[in-house]
C-alpha cells in the first residue's frame, strides 16, 4: 500500500519523504489555509520534493470553472494531480482533464455509486473518507470493502485512495482490504511505529545494558 501525506506542511513532509514513507501527497483548501502559503508556491515546493502525485484540490463549483482551474493547477509540476468533489460538476471535470491526460483525485467520496461514477469518469484516484463516515455511526472500512470489490468485479484501474485516516487501526484494516494508497497526517503515520511492547522490552534492555559497564561508542 503506498502512504500519501496528507498535509501542506514542508518540513514534515520532507521528513518522512527521506525515510522513504512518503509515496505522495495530498491536499486541500483546509491544509493550505494550515499552512498560511500561497497555493501554487506551496504546492509547487512539494511537487518539486516527492516524486509520488501531488493532489492540489479546485475551489469552483461550477465545470467550466473546475476545468480552468484544473488546467492551471496541472502547470505546476507534471506530478500533480487535480483533486475535484464527488459531485456532478467534478465528474464532468474528471472527464476532461483525465482525456486530457491529468491525473485526477476525486474527492469526499461517501459511497460505493459515487465510487463506481468517478471509476466510469476515468479517475486516476478516488477518496473515500473513512473517518467522517465513522462520525455519524457508519462503517467507514466497509465503503473501502465495498469500493474494493466492485473495481475488482470489472477490472477499473481507478486507485482507492482511502482518506480521512484518523488512526493507526485504520491503516491496517485498508491495508488488509486491498487499499492502494492510504492518505494520513504525519502524526498518524509515525504512530504505526509505536507499540507498548517494543517499548517496554528497549527499556528492559537499557536497563541491562547499563549493568554491563560497557560502551560501543
Amino acid at each position: 500500500m503506498k502512504f500519501f501525506v496528507d498535509t501542506a506542511e514542508v518540513n514534515e513532509i520532507a521528513e518522512l519523504n527521506d525515510l522513504g514513507m512518503c509515496d505522495g501527497v495530498t491536499t486541500n483548501p483546509s491544509l493550505i489555509l494550515k499552512s498560511g502559503r500561497d497555493i501554487l508556491e506551496v504546492t509547487k515546493e512539494i511537487a518539486n520534493m516527492v516524486e509520488g502525485p501531488v493532489s492540489a484540490e479546485v475551489v469552483a463549483l461550477n465545470a467550466d470553472d473546475m476545468i480552468a482551474e484544473g488546467r492551471k493547477l496541472a502547470k505546476i509540476a507534471d506530478n500533480i494531480a487535480v483533486k475535484v468533489p464527488l459531485t456532478w460538476a467534478g465528474l464532468k471535470t474528471c472527464k476532461v482533464l483525465s482525456e486530457e491526460g491529468t491525473m485526477v483525485n476525486v474527492t469526499l467520496c461517501f459511497s460505493a455509486n459515487q465510487a463506481l461514477l468517478a471509476a466510469k469518469a476515468g479517475a486516476t484516484f478516488i477518496s473515500p473518507f473513512i473517518g467522517r463516515l465513522d462520525d455519524i455511526n457508519l462503517d467507514g472500512l466497509d465503503l473501502i470493502d465495498d469500493i474494493r470489490t466492485i473495481y475488482d468485479n470489472y477490472g477499473f484501474d481507478t486507485q482507492i485512495l482511502a482518506a480521512s485516516i484518523r488512526t493507526v487501526n485504520h491503516a491496517t484494516e485498508c491495508a488488509k482490504i486491498g487499499a492502494d494508497v492510504m492518505t494520513a497526517p504525519p502524526s498518524v503515520i509515525k504512530k504505526m511505529a509505536h507499540h507498548i511492547l517494543t517499548d517496554q522490552g528497549l527499556d528492559t534492555f537499557m536497563k541491562d545494558w547499563a549493568k554491563t559497564g560497557q560502551k560501543i561508542l
